[in-house]
């Protein structure tokens, strides 16, 4: 199975570093996020990983090569300007050979403990209910960034909560992809905008919700609380 990672975001939250890296190469516990990322993809059968790079591209080229230190082949797409992540995967797309029929494809800043092989077999069964399905995303429910105050009918306060789960559900940047989606993406911008929506309106998308540990490292405070989590494993 092929995987599409994109690994062109510049981090600007996490300088100074990213001054040299993409934010995809930022260490965490003593490896970058995208190491990470290859061993989860591996251990849900992933033989073929492409990077979708852009800024700093050398750097992940220069750590990973042919990827065979890692367990993989690695392949590289590299953009001469930045085209927006829905134009970051069609560029990348090519690179799968036509005899895959599905991909996965994910942000390069996410860390989970769900199980590639769980998204896979919701992908199935929902292509087997209906064949013009063309992508599965994993959804993790909204966390609320405030604590939250309780507070009864009288105004009094009866408690505080942290870290709240809400009742919404937002993209985890995680997809299963049916290759047949490749001509729904924009040579030029981003496929949460353009594609997904209409997609939505089609019924050919639907999502697996997920409880497990996700985190997308996108400040120093993220990728301390994803150290933390992957330290306690």
């Amino acid at each position: 199975m092929y995987a599409l990672i994109l690994a062109g975001g510049k981090g600007e939250r996490l300088r100074p570093l990213t001054d040299n890296l993409p934010k995809p190469m930022v260490p965490l516990c003593g490896k970058p996020i995208l190491e990470h990322q290859v061993e989860w993809l591996k251990e849900g059968g992933v033989t073929d990983v492409v990077f979708l790079s852009g800024y700093c591209a050398q750097a992940i080229e220069d750590h990973f090569g042919d990827g065979k230190a890692f367990g993989i082949n690695a392949h590289y797409s590299v953009e001469d300007s930045p085209l927006g992540r829905g134009g970051a995967i069609k560029m990348g797309f090519p690179k799968v050979p036509e005899s895959e029929e599905t991909v996965a494809v994910l942000n390069g800043d996410t860390l989970t403990d769900e199980t590639l092989d769980y998204l896979k077999a919701r992908y199935r069964e929902r292509k087997a209910e209906n064949d013009s399905h063309l992508a599965t995303i994993m959804v993790v429910p909204m966390v609320s960034p405030y604590g939250l105050v309780d507070i009864d009918e009288s105004d009094t306060i009866t408690g505080f909560r942290e870290k709240v789960e809400m009742e919404h559900w937002i993209n985890a940047g995680i997809y299963i992809f049916d290759r047949a989606i490749y001509n729904e993406f924009p040579d030029l911008g981003d496929h949460e905008t353009e594609t997904f929506p209409r997609l939505a309106e089609a019924g050919q998308l639907a999502a697996v919700r997920s409880r497990n540990f996700w985190h997308s490292v996108d400040s120093f405070k993220d990728l301390r609380e994803a150290e933390e989590h992957v330290n306690s494993r």
